[in-house]
């Protein structure tokens, strides 16, 4: 199983960006998608999770409002729009798939957003 996610990058505080990651050796429309970030110095958090069908949604409530995740079971990858971006999301986000109801079992490499004021 490999996740690839890409679309970081360095925006200005108020931008937008959309992170992708693309799914491979598994049939990723049975399983739940995930975002999770971790900042320097920090813990790796939760941003958002999707379920496999795409009807449920969960987000960190530090995110809510001005990020949307969404999938394309088709194209097995899983989006993470971010606008109003601030600062304080400036870290490598990660994208990880889970049976639902279990642990995430695999992540992507990351990929970096940074939020310049």
């Amino acid at each position: 199983v490999q996740l690839q996610a890409s679309g970081g990058g360095l925006v200005q505080a108020g931008g937008s960006l959309r992170l992708s990651c693309a799914g491979s050796g598994r049939t990723f429309s049975r399983y739940d998608m995930g975002w999770f970030r971790q900042a320097p110095g920090k813990e790796r958090e939760f941003v958002a999770t999707i379920s496999w069908r795409g009807g449920i949604v969960y987000y960190a409530d530090s995110v809510k409002g001005r990020f949307t995740i969404s999938r394309d079971n088709a194209k097995n990858t899983v989006y993470l729009q971010m606008n109003s971006l601030k600062p304080e999301d400036t870290a490598v986000y990660y994208c990880g798939t889970k049976t639902s109801g279990g642990p995430y079992d695999y992540w992507g490499q990351g990929t970096l957003v940074t939020v310049s004021s």
